[in-house]
């Protein structure tokens, strides 16, 4: 049991909030590449993201594993996003430093998608059985390459117009 929950149970609502971190982290990076100002999806994406991270410490663990690194990275990384948005009101260099922080998020939740989807879907996990063999390595490369793309335009593309927390 996980918070009153069955493991399987516990398991498919963490699924749900990362894939609404993804989806909603997605959205956010679409919208900052058009230089959209900030909405409710920046939120959603915030609030699912911190979440998914949050809750994958409560699985049933005897070690701390690569998957506690990537969540105590992804917490620091939304740590400095919430910084940079609340604190430093996106003005100066904190618009460039949320810009990172949030594709950086998005980008370790995408990581840990592939892992997943190596790890769970019988198709693809005969191509990488241990994690390690190329069509593994080939597809993590592939969604990093194309993050540090996405994060490059974004600090580029991404100038807010309005400034959060009060200002206008």
């Amino acid at each position: 049991m996980i918070l009153g929950m069955s493991v399987a149970t516990f398991t498919l609502i963490h699924v749900l909030i990362s894939l609404a971190g993804i989806l909603s982290g997605v959205v956010l990076v679409l919208r900052m590449l058009v230089r959209s100002g900030l909405d409710g999806w920046n939120a959603v994406f915030l609030v699912t993201t911190i979440a998914t991270s949050a809750t994958g410490f409560l699985f049933p663990s005897t070690a701390f594993g690569p998957a506690h690194v990537v969540g105590v990275i992804s917490l620091v990384v939304l740590a400095i996003a919430l910084v940079a948005l609340y604190a430093g009101r996106l003005t100066g260099a904190w618009r460039w430093i949320y810009a990172v922080s949030a594709v950086l998020a998005l980008y370790l939740n995408v990581f840990v998608l592939v892992n997943q989807l190596f790890d769970k879907i019988e198709f693809l996990h005969k191509f990488a059985p241990t994690g390690v063999e190329t069509p593994f390595t080939v597809a993590q490369a592939a969604v990093l390459l194309l993050f540090v793309m996405l994060g490059a335009l974004v600090v580029r593309r991404f100038h807010p117009t309005l400034v959060v927390a009060g200002g206008h």
